[in-house]
């Protein structure tokens, strides 16, 4: 693929976690734009600790290392903003009208179809991707506390295309918005003005399990400047950068 961006795509059948692998690679110095995708992980890991499992061939699970060279501050929109990258590659590949759960889920009629993971090492971040592709529903794992049901563009009804070809799309529609997003010094209005369109969970009403172990209930209503979702009660507006939301209705 023509790309500015991605210098190198690597595709290995077997690892532990295409994360840590770069993790790894960008603590020895490796630069900007290497690509990390396994056919099967055996110690893919999910937020807020939780593993990521998938059959060997069902799913597409891969890493992307960057050195946005940007205050960390501006760090917090990279994974939203790669979930809509994943969001538009599948709209366009595959016409299924996936949407996003705040902040980074990528959703399908009410279930998960990906999960996205982003950490840092120094000045540089790896993001990683897992998207349930011909996963069978026996294949499927049963959701966690706070978690949806996982799916498949299989079980969705899509055309179930070629891995390589929805890696592809998903790289240039991330490299279309990271490289203004570096370019513009971490502006997150264009990005944002993006994501509130595709995001299912604003005008809900939610509950949100925060990692301390509170609880907070009201109407998501915004997402931020910093990617932090806002949740209106009778009181007051809370601004959350963390935790796990539930969909009440």
């Amino acid at each position: 693929m023509n790309s500015q961006l991605w210098s190198q795509i690597e595709v290995v059948d077997r690892t532990g976690s295409t994360n840590a692998d770069l993790l790894a690679r960008a603590r020895a110095g490796e630069p900007e734009g290497l690509v990390l995708a396994a056919d099967e992980q055996t110690a893919g890991r999910g937020r807020m600790g939780r593993g990521w499992h998938a059959p060997p061939g069902s799913a597409l699970m891969f890493s992307v290392l960057l050195r946005p060279g940007l205050p960390v501050a501006r760090w917090s929109w990279l994974p939203l903003l790669t979930g809509l990258a994943v969001v538009t590659a599948l709209r366009d590949v595959t016409a299924v009208q996936a949407g996003l759960k705040w902040p980074n889920d990528v959703v399908f009629n009410g279930r998960k179809l990906a999960g996205i993971l982003a950490e840092s090492a120094g000045d540089a971040v790896v993001i990683g991707t897992g998207l349930n592709v011909s996963t069978r529903a026996e294949q499927l794992p049963p959701p966690g506390p706070g978690s949806l049901q996982a799916t498949s563009l299989l079980l969705s009804g899509a055309r179930v295309p070629d891995r390589t070809d929805l890696l592809t799309a998903i790289l240039a529609a991330l490299e279309q918005r990271y490289l203004p997003w570096r370019t513009a010094g971490g502006d997150p209005e264009p990005i944002r003005a993006e994501y509130l369109t595709l995001c299912d969970t604003l005008g809900r009403q939610v509950r949100v399990e925060l990692p301390a172990g509170q609880v907070l209930s009201g109407e998501a209503a915004g997402v931020d400047s910093d990617g932090r979702l806002i949740v209106r009660s009778a009181d007051s507006d809370v601004a959350v950068s963390a935790g796990d939301v539930v969909h009440v209705r």
